[in-house]
């Protein structure tokens, strides 16, 4: 695993028992080309808040912790 990604997966365990208590989780993809991609799963996955939870929180800590990380992305489940 790159360096960037350890970074990445490393705030995503932060971030992870907020998610929790709302009964969701959040699975790291992958990264590339500066945008990091995740999946938010359980309660988290059909949230009408998804968008926000990933723009407020998730690309906000990482945004302004890694500095390679643009963008985050969620992947919804098809």
């Amino acid at each position: 695993m790159k360096e960037t990604e350890r970074k990445i997966v490393e705030i995503l365990e932060k971030i992870r028992p907020y998610l929790n208590n709302d009964g969701g989780d959040v699975e790291f993809i992958k990264f590339k080309d500066g945008i990091c991609y995740v999946k938010l799963k359980g309660a988290c996955a059909g949230c009408a808040f998804a968008d926000m939870t990933i723009q407020n929180t998730v690309e906000e800590m990482l945004v302004s912790e890694i500095p390679e990380v643009i963008k985050v992305l969620n992947v919804e489940e098809a």
